[in-house]
């Protein structure tokens, strides 16, 4: 577990690293927490510093061996620039179905990339694997507590700068976010926890009462594509007495993110959209005069993939 004190925390070691993202207004009760524009494009980076600057300072993180992650993409970025920051090597295992608009990204970022199965759950044993045999610090993806309450100050800064919001709804792969915002807000804001129908971790987690593996498809699952939530999560999740959960499906993510760009030309990746959909699809119907803030959480995209095909002539 972690509370709002892990995220303060966090919040106080990770200023000067990361961005401190703006609220959008777009419409009369709404807003986006515009997360796409941190640093590598999506929330992640914030849980990266946090974590490794915290194992910096308990002389945890051995200079030359650096850290080491399993990533869909994006919280591998997220190490890759953190560690590039602060000088040390990053190693990113990924799955082999990565998008490649990722696989450069990290290379930019200094990482050593290495190609692991085709899911998450087969590059998370690489990379554990891997941090025994060499001694690297490991940064999980979202189910550690220096990662969620890095997290989690995204939901600082949306309150400080609304305070009477009432909702805020986020994206849910393995959790880590979720857990973040769960802290950070707790007895101040609902929490809508928003997952794709083909990756349902929180879920089915919910509905059995313990965490369980899930199978992973759809068009979100390079960011969303975790197999089961992260313990922390679920025990802020099964702890909060008006979290709602919502399902939303791949159509319902794709007018999402199409709606995001042709009405606010915010580019999103699948995963990014994923919270909007609730809201576009009705899944989730704010109460009249309900001050609801959506997390736009991540930018790694292809653009082309944003524009309509041009008419024929």
């Amino acid at each position: 577990m972690i509370t709002r004190d892990d995220v303060l925390a966090a919040q106080q070691r990770t200023a000067g690293h990361v961005r401190r993202t703006p609220l959008l207004q777009v419409g009369d009760a709404a807003w986006f927490k515009c997360e796409f524009l941190q640093h590598t494009g999506s929330f992640k980076t914030r849980g990266a510093f946090n974590r490794q600057l915290a194992a910096a300072e308990r002389g945890e993180l051995d200079r030359a061996v650096g850290v080491v992650t399993a990533s869909g993409g994006n919280a591998g970025m997220a190490h890759a620039f953190a560690a590039r920051s602060i000088g040390v090597p990053a190693t990113v295992f990924v799955p082999e179905t990565t998008p490649a608009v990722k696989v450069d990204r990290l290379h930019a970022y200094g990482a050593d990339v290495r190609l692991a199965g085709s899911e998450y759950a087969e590059a998370y044993a690489a990379a554990v694997e891997h941090a025994a045999e060499r001694g690297a610090v490991f940064c999980h993806a979202y189910d550690q507590p220096e990662i969620a309450a890095g997290a989690g100050v995204l939901a600082e800064e949306v309150l400080t700068d609304l305070p009477d919001a009432d909702t805020l709804v986020v994206a849910v792969g393995g959790g880590g976010l979720l857990a973040g915002v769960l802290a950070a807000v707790a007895g101040r804001a609902r929490v809508v926890a928003v997952e794709p129908v083909g990756a349902p971790t929180l879920h089915a987690a919910l509905a059995a009462g313990e965490p369980v593996d899930v199978e992973v498809s759809g068009v979100a699952k390079d960011s969303l594509g975790a197999r089961r939530v992260g313990t922390i999560a679920f025990a802020l999740a099964a702890a909060a007495p008006d979290l709602v959960s919502v399902l939303v499906t791949d159509a319902d993510i794709v007018a999402a993110r199409a709606a995001l760009w042709s009405e606010a030309r915010i580019a999103s990746e699948h995963g990014a959209a994923a919270a909007y959909a609730a809201l576009t699809s009705g899944g989730y119907v704010p109460a009249p005069g309900e001050r609801v803030v959506t997390v736009v959480c991540g930018a790694n995209t292809d653009p082309a993939s944003l524009a309509p095909a041009p008419a024929e002539a």
